[in-house]
């Protein structure tokens, strides 16, 4: 075979790959770039933890004012840490309370006025341990809002620190929270817990009440925290007042009247357990006192309340007028312009009255202890 026969052979039965000029290279089809998306943040979801920490900061500063040498570290620990001073204490008794504002924040939110709910809150836990006796040692408060407002956090917290300073108590924590969708646009809401000390032989129970003993009665600024759910109806809806309108029957605006701020009777209280005239108090809150009173008395007794006794605030009268509401209705929902009760034994009761008139501070005797079941009768 010759060398021409034998290439034919090979290259048919092996072709020959094509060269490189045969092949034609096509481009990737152009898909187009995918947008980056932007990384999403907890300020997306409603969440602003800058502004956060920014209101902590101004928190931390206002708190820290009301420090006293039993405080052990500062504001931002997992815990705040407060030492028990057993040098004051000989046989100390730790009294606890927790409340909230309620719906009188409403009417904060309404008038844009927020420096007073922080001193009712503190004021109301102060009264609530105080009437068995104890001190205020610290104050914690819960913060809760769909936004967090800087200025108006500020605010309130400013209320809240004032409130403790003035009751000797401390601001020792708390906790803000930011919870966007669960709380309407420039609202929140607001609790509290207080943390107290008496010594044993110094507690305030009521257990001592008897038959004859006589009820003194302070007066309260207003509605204090308690029955705003009706008196706003009544006002807002029923009558059709603006929170700014002026009602002559009360001699006051509407908002400003319920807006007034809850009192704190830790400076009298004291004064009348210190002297060792009182068997038991009752700070008189929601419930008004058909319901409070009976939460000290002991088996076997009753309270005796004499109606007249003591002028009824012009609020709940036309609170009274504007709903046509029955006196049993009037006595359970609001205080009446009675925001404590002091039970004092008849013997007693000269030097009660000379400790309180040297106090400059008025009061009412509005009824007795008599024999019962542990109701209040009103006569």
């Amino acid at each position: 075979m010759n060398y021409l026969a034998l290439q034919i052979l090979l290259e048919s039965s092996f072709p020959a790959r094509p060269t490189a000029r045969y092949f034609i290279r096509r481009k990737p089809s152009q898909v187009p770039d995918e947008p980056k998306s932007k990384s999403v943040t907890y300020a997306d979801a409603g969440v602003d933890i800058s502004s956060g920490d920014r209101a902590k900061e101004r928190i931390k500063y206002l708190a820290q004012k009301t420090f006293n040498r039993n405080v052990l570290g500062g504001i931002g620990g997992f815990g705040a840490l407060f030492r028990l001073d057993l040098q004051r204490w000989k046989t100390p008794i730790l009294v606890s309370s927790a409340d909230g504002v309620g719906t009188k924040l409403k009417v904060a939110f309404e008038l844009g006025m927020h420096h007073t709910v922080g001193a009712d809150l503190v004021n109301h836990c102060v009264n609530d341990i105080a009437v068995q006796g104890a001190i205020p040692l610290f104050f914690l408060d819960y913060l809760a809002t769909g936004r967090l407002d800087p200025e108006v956090t500020e605010s309130v917290v400013t209320g809240l620190a004032d409130a403790c300073k003035a009751n000797g108590c401390v601001l020792i924590g708390g906790e803000t929270a930011q919870m966007p969708g669960f709380y309407a646009d420039g609202e929140y809401d607001l609790a509290g817990f207080i943390v107290g000390c008496v010594d044993r032989e110094k507690m305030i129970t009521g257990v001592n009440i008897k038959p004859g003993d006589v009820l003194i009665g302070l007066p309260s600024t207003g509605l204090h925290t308690n029955g705003y759910s009706l008196a706003r109806k009544l006002l807002f809806e029923v009558a059709g007042y603006k929170p700014a309108q002026y009602v002559s029957a009360i001699k006051d605006k509407a908002g400003a009247a319920l807006m007034k701020t809850h009192r704190s009777y830790l400076s009298v209280i004291q004064k009348l357990v210190t002297a060792g005239v009182t068997v038991g108090m009752a700070h008189i809150t929601g419930g008004g006192i058909s319901e409070n009173l009976p939460r000290i008395l002991p088996k076997a007794t009753g309270a005796q309340v004499e109606i007249g006794s003591w002028p009824v605030l012009p609020i709940f009268e036309h609170l009274r007028t504007l709903g046509q509401v029955s006196q049993e209705e009037m006595m359970r929902t609001f205080n009446m312009g009675i925001g404590l009760i002091a039970v004092i034994p008849a013997a007693k009761f000269a030097r009660a009255k000379t400790i309180l008139d040297r106090a400059e501070e008025k009061f009412h005797v509005v009824g007795r202890i008599v024999k019962g079941d542990r109701h209040v009768q009103y006569t």
